[in-house]
């Protein structure tokens, strides 16, 4: 294999143990991100139709987002099931879901979802489906749980210079540890920010009434040192580790110091880290008859 092949496999395999790895640092940060990310769930909420006594599946759900909001929408009628690639992503779901009774977590993959068909009335993904090595069978798989008229919403980011709560710290990592390029066909966080190829798609997926909208994601922050501490949190052992290799040590201060002088380039006038972010938020229903 050369190094601008792409290996769905082991890339699936990196991915459960990156975001194993990282859990609990997503679950330390869950607050201050949900302060913006919790708008897009409000979002994806309404573009889903979300309503007492429905059935909702969400993809990708991490530590709980969107099912736990979506469960308090169903009601004691309705039923929300999160799934999750890592399983230690769906303990920390599980505990945050303590007392809830509505919603249930699996570990589950979006391209092979292990559920009856037309099981579910919506289907939510919030900034999921990016990470899905094999997108065209992930969208066929949740075609095939929603039932007919079901409606699958949920948002992706859109270009690097557009999103620079997930972006600004990347690509200071870029520079400083000089990472090529991934290869063309590899997943990741902007690997969906092209509307048409999103629309394209979802219906060779059999999906209709498709639509790709732009979102802005008003995130922000108390502080530079909070942006860093954001960036400390979800970075991926295997860039830890090169992190290491280069300087001595994960947490080497002029690497981290850079990061926080990109933040503090976006301050406001009341002192805090202003990083809207654009997102694309996708619609799509399930025809009748399939």
């Amino acid at each position: 294999m050369t190094a601008t092949e792409f290996d769905p496999v082991r890339f699936k395999e990196q991915q459960r143990d990156s975001w194993n790895a990282i859990s609990e640092g997503w679950l330390s940060i869950v607050d201050s991100f949900e302060c913006g990310a919790a708008v897009m769930t409000a979002r994806l909420l309404e573009l889903g139709g979300v309503r007492p006594g429905m059935r909702v599946l969400d993809v990708g759900t991490g530590v709980g987002e969107p099912a736990l909001s979506a469960a308090g929408v169903v009601g004691p009628t309705g039923r929300v099931v999160g799934v999750d690639i890592a399983p230690d992503m769906i303990a920390l779901a599980r505990r945050r879901a303590s007392g809830v009774d509505n919603v249930e977590f699996f570990v589950g993959d979006a391209e092979s979802l292990d559920f009856p068909a037309n099981a579910f009335d919506v289907a939510l993904s919030r900034w999921g489906l990016m990470f899905a090595p094999d997108r065209p069978a992930a969208y066929r798989s949740l075609a095939r749980v929603l039932r007919q008229g079901g409606v699958l919403a949920a948002s992706a980011w859109g270009p690097p210079e557009t999103a620079p709560m997930m972006s600004l710290g990347f690509q200071v990592l870029v520079r400083r540890l000089e990472l090529p390029a991934p290869p063309p066909a590899a997943p990741g966080p902007f690997s969906m920010a092209d509307p048409d190829e999103v629309t394209d798609g979802l219906r060779a997926a059999g999906f209709t009434d498709v639509s790709v909208t732009e979102f802005e994601v008003p995130f922000s922050l108390d502080s530079a040192e909070a942006y860093v501490a954001f960036n400390k949190a979800v970075t991926p052992p295997f860039i830890r580790g090169m992190l290491r290799e280069r300087f001595g040590t994960d947490d080497d201060e002029e690497t981290w110091a850079l990061i926080g002088d990109a933040a503090a380039g976006h301050r406001g006038a009341d002192g805090r880290i202003l990083l809207p972010s654009k997102a694309l938020c996708l619609r799509a229903v399930k025809p009748s008859g399939c």
